[in-house]
């Protein structure tokens, strides 16, 4: 799977603070130095002024770091001024407007002396800003290497964000690197995955081809019957699966979308949940599983025109056309001039008259 940490190459308009930027973004030293002598000694203007341009949010440390390139980034922190760089708009802690520092562009990229290099001058290896640490981008990414780094400089594995809904271990587990996930239990992340809405276990077990992952969080100690004793995150959890598992239907993976119901119909049963996945049972072919979904929607919401409609195709598929009908009459009762539960009627009708084996 290819990494989403995607960098925009600067573009080129002509002026000398693109050129800079270009340069920088190419690892070009010499070219470089000579645009910062052009704009910044011989033109009059500040060396802080030059080091704090930015184009489209992009500054030139930003850019050297995100390709990695070691020669640039030292020049621009050791060489150019040192403190006085630091002090007067080339600040490293700051971010872009992606809100990514060059520490983030660095370990989300796998650039391991760049890595190393600004951890040396002392920042932070948890900053946030707003986005998540490095560690998570560098999860995010699955840059084993840099992640190392970042653990052995005492980045916190537990780090979660927005609201629980990612941390660097499941951020590992979604991308498949298997390499990153070891090493962030093994420096302390919670293989339960706590203050996260969903288990490291609970996502893997909703995929399809994570046997190994399941595999390895279980030898790790992953708690397969994790209660729920807070509500709020219970409910939290059942969203976000059942978010994800509308998702994977609409990708007609009926098999794994029936899988991740299950994980959220057992967070609290819901009549669309059972709905839902009476639905994917029905594509799977399981007529009976289709139906005793369907009965428990029905008796969640008797009223529901939807619940006597999943009932009325799980009997079709089962060839109970009798039952059909009854079950597509009461939809058509509740929902009157719905032109799917008509048609299906009609289909049941003729079906319980003249069976498709007599035809």
């Amino acid at each position: 799977m290819a990494a989403p940490f995607v960098y925009c190459r600067p573009i080129d308009d002509g002026t000398s603070e693109s050129a800079l930027l270009r340069a920088a973004f190419d690892g070009n030293l010499g070219r470089l130095k000579g645009i910062l002598k052009s704009l910044g000694i011989e033109k009059g203007k500040t060396q802080d002024a030059v080091l704090a341009l930015n184009k489209h949010g992009i500054g030139v440390l930003h850019a050297a770091a995100c390709q990695g390139h070691l020669n640039v980034c030292k020049f621009l922190v050791e060489e150019l001024g040192g403190d006085y760089f630091l002090d007067h708009g080339g600040d490293v802690t700051k971010a872009d407007v992606r809100g990514c520092t060059v520490l983030h562009h660095a370990a989300g990229t796998g650039c391991c002396k760049v890595t190393e290099f600004l951890l040396s001058k002392g920042i932070p290896v948890d900053i946030d800003c707003g986005l998540g640490t490095p560690l998570f981008h560098a999860a995010n990414n699955g840059k084993d290497k840099t992640l190392k780094i970042l653990l052995d400089h005492k980045a916190d594995p537990n780090v979660i964000i927005n609201n629980g809904a990612g941390s660097p271990l499941m951020s590992s587990l979604i991308y498949r690197s298997l390499k990153c996930m070891k090493l962030l239990i093994k420096a302390g992340a919670d293989v339960n995955g706590k203050g996260t809405v969903v288990t490291p276990l609970m996502l893997a077990a909703s995929q399809g081809g994570y046997t190994n992952f399941i595999q390895f969080l279980l030898k790790a100690g992953a708690n397969p019957n994790i209660p729920d004793d807070d509500q709020h995150q219970k409910e939290s959890r059942k969203v976000v699966l059942k978010a994800q598992a509308d998702l994977v239907f609409k990708q007609k993976n009926y098999a794994a979308a029936a899988k991740i119901y299950d994980l959220a119909i057992a967070h609290g049963p819901t009549a669309v949940l059972y709905a839902n996945r009476s639905i994917c049972r029905l594509l799977m072919g399981d007529g009976e599983g289709a139906l005793s979904d369907a009965y428990r929607c029905r008796m969640m919401r008797p009223n529901w025109a939807k619940a006597c409609y999943r009932q009325g195709a799980a009997h079709m598929l089962l060839k109970e056309y009798k039952h059909a009908c009854d079950a597509l009459m009461d939809a058509q009762k509740l929902d009157s001039g719905n032109v799917e539960i008509e048609r299906e009627l009609r289909k049941a009708r003729e079906l319980m008259v003249k069976p498709p084996d007599e035809q």
